[in-house]
């Protein structure tokens, strides 16, 4: 298992850095749009829905992305008409992370079907978005502002191990711990500072120390709520992974999870402090 999950990393890391190398906006656009109709695919799968109706799930997911990147981005970034919705969707998405969820986790509630389609468009769409709108802003953000959630993750998992006592959410996922999550913080907080010239010399905008160091919080928090939640649903769906596509990984939703929950929050930012970085 070790080996496959490797592997599959390798792969995934070089096949991310040869699409953000040589394709441009549009190629990318369609890229995400790709990957994230087998993530409706899963959602679907997530939401009990049958072989064929999750494949006409993926294939609407794809085509959501897909138009909506269209009327939204230019060969540069945001086109100026199109500001006002991708502020409201990303507004929506976060309102959805931040109240929603967590209202929704705690009483563990299984949607209907017609809810969860519905939900789908909430969990997908921004992130697809939020990831070609940073595209546009620079490769390097982009990777600098992906890897807060990575940071996040794998310094929650060691200081789990190594500190754990008290769960997190033992309903939903027993290996969360609180001691985790605190050290996911204070690594973000430490590496959100590190990579802070790098973002200003990337022309970002950035707000004072005391709001940054608020902005990281959000984020670490958020994250977590991601992962929850989809974890949350696996186990209502009776899956272990949300597919097996990645091998020695699970599905696409599995290595996304968090980050669906954190890129609406990031794309929010740059429209709101960074309005120069749009077309």
């Amino acid at each position: 298992m070790l080996k496959q999950r490797v592997i599959t990393a390798i792969v995934l890391l070089v096949g991310l850095s040869a699409a953000l190398a040589l394709m441009d906006l549009a190629a990318w656009s369609w890229l995400v749009a790709v990957v994230l109709g087998f993530a409706g695919w899963e959602w679907a799968r997530l939401g009990g829905a049958g072989p064929m109706p999750a494949r006409i799930a993926g294939v609407l997911a794809f085509a959501v992305v897909a138009l909506s990147a269209q009327w939204t981005f230019g060969p540069d970034g945001v086109r100026a008409g199109a500001v006002g919705r991708l502020t409201a969707l990303h507004g929506v998405a976060v309102l959805f992370w931040l109240f929603t969820v967590p209202a929704w986790m705690s009483r563990a509630a299984r949607p209907t079907a017609l809810v969860h389609g519905l939900t789908g468009f909430i969990v997908l769409l921004p992130p697809a978005l939020a990831l070609i709108q940073l595209r546009a802003v620079g490769v390097l953000p982009l990777l600098l502002l992906m890897a807060v959630v990575w940071i996040a993750d794998i310094a929650a998992y060691f200081s789990g191990r190594a500190l754990g006592r008290h769960k997190l959410a033992p309903s939903i996922s027993p290996g969360k711990t609180w001691e985790g999550a605190f050290g996911g913080a204070v690594a973000v907080q430490v590496y959100g500072f590190a990579i802070r010239p790098l973002l200003a010399d990337s022309g970002l905008v950035l707000p004072s120390v005391a709001v940054w160091a608020g902005v990281l919080l959000l984020l670490t928090a958020v994250s977590v709520v991601g992962d929850l939640f989809e974890s949350m649903l696996k186990r209502q769906a009776g899956m272990k992974d949300s597919s097996q596509l990645l091998p020695g990984h699970g599905g696409v939703l599995d290595r996304v999870d968090s980050l669906t929950a954190t890129l609406p929050l990031i794309g929010l930012y740059l429209l709101t402090l960074n309005s120069g970085t749009l077309h």
